[in-house]
């Protein structure tokens, strides 16, 4: 009995190990995104107030939407009339870039048992972006890498929209400008992005997409067909981004050592 119990305690001990490693690992690259999701969240929390609502609903909304720009939009539906019909063609709209982003994390996902579920209703962009493409240690347990990814960025919202509305309470402040934040926070995003990889033509391909495509459709409009065209292309050329080591088929994330080995 004391053999098992010793392996029973190695074990519990060897998981926790697995999970605080991982969570270390996962802390530092959703710094960037904290800064952006506080801020943003903040704004949030502040203009619910403004609105007359009670600290329950950016707190219950912030849980339960977590959509940035439907949660901003959820506030004029509330002035409206009651149209679910419409809010739930509008939710599809705004977020049905998610459909890819899903697309392509079956794979690393699949078999992370219950974190699943939570690392798929807490997929946004900037977690997508942070799970898909980040260089970790190969000792690191990549699902719950990405499960703390998932998980701490979503509480950085919830934190930040809670602060919100407690200073909007407190201290009339001019917002004024204050959307541009996720705009900052993709760039510093695309950035690191460029700076880590050895090749760019996969950022240099989105760039160009999103740039043709704005300018025949329009800011409304752009987004879905340049994902589409991203998305056609990519399955046209995965040969080709495979030798690039950009296929994430296996691991969302191949290390420099990999791809120095594939090379050779």
């Amino acid at each position: 009995m004391s053999k098992k119990q010793d392996s029973s305690s190695k074990e519990h001990s060897n998981r926790k190990l697995v999970i605080f490693k991982a969570f270390d690992t996962a802390f530092p690259f959703t710094i960037p995104i904290c800064a952006g999701y506080m801020f943003l969240g903040i704004s949030y929390g502040m203009l619910m107030h403004a609105k007359g609502f009670s600290i329950w609903y950016p707190i219950l909304m912030s849980i339960l939407i977590y959509s940035g720009t439907m949660e901003f939009i959820t506030l004029d539906l509330f002035f409206s009339s009651f149209d679910p019909f419409s809010a739930l063609v509008l939710a599809l709209a705004v977020n049905v870039r998610h459909i890819f982003y899903g697309l392509t994390m079956l794979k690393p996902y699949k078999g992370a048992g219950i974190k699943k579920f939570f690392m798929i209703f807490d997929m946004t962009d900037e977690t997508f972006a942070v799970n898909s493409s980040a260089k970790i240690a190969k000792n690191v347990n990549r699902q719950w890498f990405m499960f703390f990814v998932s998980i701490l960025n979503h509480s950085y919202w919830i934190i930040g929209a809670i602060i919100g509305w407690l200073v909007g309470s407190i201290l009339p402040i001019n917002m004024k400008g204050i959307e541009f934040v996720l705009t900052a926070l993709f760039l510093v995003i695309f950035i690191e992005q460029w700076r880590s990889s050895k090749h760019h033509i996969v950022l240099i391909l989105g760039v160009v997409i999103s740039v043709v495509a704005l300018s025949f459709l329009g800011a409304k409009m752009f987004m879905i067909p340049s994902l589409v065209t991203f998305l056609i292309i990519f399955i046209i050329f995965r040969k080709y981004f495979e030798k690039l080591c950009v296929n994430y088929s296996d691991d969302p994330v191949v290390s420099s050592e990999n791809c120095e080995s594939k090379k050779a």
